[in-house]
């Protein structure tokens, strides 16, 4: 991020801190919480569908990590409860339900993960599960704080009831039990996105109900994903993980659209792209202090110079690792499995990525259809997904 003075009274320490904000509600409030001269308590909640943070989480990340470089507390709410439901938050259905164990799996992940960013020393993580395994003369006294037609007023559900979809009793608890958070943990202060704005205003409701000071709501601008047009997503398939390989953060960032540069740069750097650069080295500058963010800047020199390699002067790099493949009972290989085991992702990802037609056998195309692949076709033959990962397959 750009070097920032440290601002000196409640009302520069404000402004500094809702600069790039889209709200900051009520008006005024924030100033009035912060000239108190007590340390905050800054709320983040995240329910941990993915096991990996995105570069689009991380501009709400960043700017906890101004409110505890002013001095005050972060707690970050691991949604192990919530998760149970899933945000119905931009959808148009009812999200799938996790698997507890995987819920658990991700929350680890994502909580270390955050720490790249954040600052453990004024960090507080708390788990909504603490809370939210209520009797039920608990959750009836929480129904009662709120009423339907307030929930039905949020945009995601109007526009499901007046489509006469589906939305479950579960979703419509969902805002509800985000709100008891704030009381659990008595927030002064809840950051999200724009796409949970709804939800924010809904904690100062709950919290007004609990007898308790309204929290302030902050919300930041959404980073659109490496396609330029919708939000920073997994399940979209256009994001940049912030533990990704070196070369894959920087080869993601160059595919970016040049109409993205000015909110990248102003979102993930908080500067403008440099006035006298032409996209192309403006989008090299922004992958190089990416990468060098996650992953030091020897290593953002080396993606670089893996990039050019591979792409400019169109050699294979230096060295393609091995993966030995058993064959087993001499059937065809399962592509999905296969790019799982080699590249780390999930089965779900792999099928998208042969939809997308993004995987290839000695820079042949696979057909998206083609989940089973002979072995004969695999042994010594470099796999490779998308643009800059390759595998050298040994079936043995």
């Amino acid at each position: 991020m750009a070097t920032q003075t440290r601002p000196s009274t409640p009302a520069a320490a404000a402004a500094w801190l809702a600069r790039n904000a889209v709200d900051c509600l009520p008006e005024g409030e924030l100033e009035r919480r912060l000239a108190a001269g007590r340390p905050l308590r800054v709320k983040l909640g995240i329910d941990p569908t993915a096991p990996d943070i995105h570069l689009g989480f991380t501009v709400v990340l960043q700017k906890l990590r101004e409110f505890q470089d002013l001095g005050h507390v972060v707690v970050l709410i691991v949604g192990d409860y919530t998760a149970r439901v899933g945000d119905p938050s931009g959808r148009s259905s009812t999200r799938p339900v996790l698997e507890v164990a995987e819920i658990e799996a991700n929350a680890r992940t994502f909580t270390d993960q955050a720490l790249l960013v954040l600052d453990s020393s004024r960090l507080e993580v708390r788990f909504n599960s603490e809370w939210l395994d209520m009797t039920m003369d608990e959750l009836f006294s929480l129904t009662r704080s709120v009423t339907v037609a307030q929930l039905l007023e949020r945009e995601d559900f109007a526009r499901r009831f007046a489509a006469r979809q589906p939305i479950s009793m579960l979703e419509l608890l969902y805002p509800l039990l985000q709100g008891y958070d704030s009381v659990a943990v008595r927030a002064d202060v809840e950051l999200g996105g724009t796409d949970q704005k709804f939800n924010l205003l809904l904690g100062r409701d709950i919290q007004r109900h609990y007898g308790q000071p309204e929290q302030v709501i902050l919300t930041m601008p959404l980073l659109t994903g490496t396609d330029g047009t919708r939000k920073m997503s997994k399940s979209f398939g256009n994001y940049i993980g912030v533990t990704e390989p070196p070369e894959e953060m920087y080869g993601k960032t160059l595919s970016i659209p040049d109409a993205s540069l000015a909110s990248w740069y102003e979102l993930l750097l908080g500067a403008p792209p440099p006035a006298d650069a032409s996209p192309r080295d403006a989008k090299r500058a922004l992958a190089r202090r990416l990468v060098a963010r996650f992953h030091g800047a020897a290593a953002a020199r080396e993606a670089e110079q893996a990039f050019d390699r591979r792409f400019v002067r169109r050699e294979l790099p230096d060295a393609v690792p091995e993966l030995e493949w058993e064959r087993g009972d001499g059937g065809p290989v399962h592509l999905p499995a296969l790019l799982a085991r080699a590249f780390g992702i999930s089965s779900s990802e792999a099928r998208r990525a042969l939809a997308q037609r993004g995987v290839r056998i000695d820079g042949q195309t696979v057909a998206g259809d083609q989940l089973d692949v002979p072995a004969e076709r695999l042994d010594g033959r470099l796999l490779q997904l998308g643009k800059r990962r390759f595998v050298r397959v040994r079936v043995v």
